[in-house]
């Protein structure tokens, strides 16, 4: 009865730093942004490719969240590119540091790990 995925949701500690991550570092596009003054917050949706993906959310003081080692819940977010080094090095240019490539052994696919601006684990994933 599923259909596909609608939107993943991200709350982040500094609004104006993930929203500039989100769109001038990773080129995703903005569909709409929303001020929300009883929650005292932004909404804004994200595209990539034309395609409704993520909704940043600012909230007031979020508490921290753990992600490593292996905290349960959401572990990672990925991202499906065809030139891994091409957008590795266009992170680095843009100062975000990645890990060293790493090779699926399950598909033999390389990949490799990056962090947004608060810490939230992301992935490129070479198709």
């Amino acid at each position: 009865m599923l259909k596909s995925q609608h939107h993943i949701a991200i709350i982040c500690s500094d609004y104006e730093a993930s929203k500039a991550f989100y769109t001038e570092v990773l080129g995703l596009s903005i569909l709409a942004e929303t001020f929300r003054e009883a929650r005292n917050s932004y909404k804004l949706d994200l595209a990539l490719n034309g395609t409704y993906l993520i909704e940043l959310f600012s909230l007031p003081n979020p508490p921290a969240r753990p992600s490593r080692p292996e905290a349960c819940g959401l572990r990672h977010l990925a991202f499906a590119v065809s030139d891994l080094e091409a957008m590795i090095a266009h992170l680095n240019e843009k100062g975000v540091t990645t890990e060293a490539i790493r090779t699926d052994d399950l598909t033999g696919k390389r990949f490799t790990f990056f962090a947004d601006p608060d810490g939230l684990p992301l992935e490129l994933y070479e198709i």
